[in-house]
């Protein structure tokens, strides 16, 4: 993939960071680029983390406005009035959820990767551990993949490096990378907009705490 270009949806939290490292390592530096997008999120935050992440490695990053997600969804994370959820409802995606988000980001990404000639999109998503979001899952990436095929009449290929890992896993990926220490303490996953190890307690927060314990005992039961 040395000879093809790739285009990172890049949050600045823990697994689309990941991806970014993983993209640089298989498509070489010098042929990726990253994109955000701020829609309002109460996070907003990881942003900023994303913008450090890829000026200290070179990367160029550019963020794009969205505000009509925020307009059109109202949930825990376009809400400052609405507090997150420590627990998943039975039944119902969580109160994270932003209908459609991956569904605007995707397609926003593709028609900036087509004007400038990149045809491998990059996303974070992961149907292992994905909290119930229905726009993580697999069968909606591939079907999304053969829909901007289509509409644009253009060889894309979506990129999901984290789709079938749980969290340790994930871990283990940034640390076969070289880069646990930079996804440990300069990325932002925590809902509540808190830096690293995060707030503790919202879902976001947990998970990762898990996953990384449960990494870290691997590895030492392997040395």
């Amino acid at each position: 993939m040395k000879n093809r270009k790739a285009l990172v949806v890049l949050s600045g939290g823990q697994d689309s960071t990941t991806c970014l490292f993983w993209a640089i390592d298989k498509f070489g530096k010098e042929n990726v680029s990253a994109i955000g997008f701020d829609y309002g999120q109460r996070h907003k935050l990881e942003l900023e983390c994303a913008d450090k992440i890829c000026k200290k490695v070179g990367i160029p990053y550019e963020i794009v406005p969205t505000p009509i997600i925020n307009q059109l969804s109202a949930n825990s994370l376009t809400r400052e009035d609405i507090p997150v959820e420590e627990t998943k409802p039975e039944g119902t995606p969580p109160n994270t959820f932003v209908e459609g988000r991956n569904l605007l980001f995707l397609s926003y990404a593709a028609i900036y990767a087509k004007t400038h000639g990149i045809t491998d999109l990059v996303t974070g998503v992961c149907e292992t551990d994905f909290s119930g979001y229905p726009d993580c899952r697999d069968i909606f990436v591939k079907s999304l993949n053969v829909t901007v095929n289509l509409a644009m009449d253009y060889n894309f290929v979506i990129h999901t490096p984290l789709m079938w890992l749980n969290k340790a896993e994930t871990w283990k990926m940034a640390d076969d990378l070289g880069v646990l220490d930079t996804i440990y303490n300069e990325t932002l996953t925590c809902y509540n907009g808190v830096l690293g190890e995060g707030c503790g307690h919202c879902p976001s927060c947990t998970l990762r705490r898990r996953g990384y314990e449960q990494y870290m005992e691997m590895k030492k039961c392997t040395k």
